[in-house]
């Protein structure tokens, strides 16, 4: 009994035996975005705007601009 296999997957699996070069490609393309130590990733934004769940909702000022509707985050460049 053999699994099935879609002609996409055998079309990869046999380029990527043809051409080995495209899998250290995929490897440095997925190292800039994913393989990532914790200290080489971005902070965490902070969750001070965040909205409290439980009726603060309508504590929003009304609409006009984002920018003028928040103050700048915490952890932006604005405040260092």
């Amino acid at each position: 009994m053999s699994i099935y296999e879609s002609d996409h997957t055998k079309f990869m699996r046999e380029f990527l035996e043809q051409h080995p070069e495209e899998v250290e490609s995929q490897r440095k393309g997925r190292a800039i975005w994913w393989d990532k130590k914790p200290e080489e990733r971005a902070p965490t934004p902070s969750m001070r705007h965040a909205p409290r769940s439980g009726g603060a909702e309508h504590t929003f000022e009304p609409a006009g601009g984002s920018e003028k509707s928040f103050d700048a985050d915490d952890n932006s460049q604005e405040n260092a």
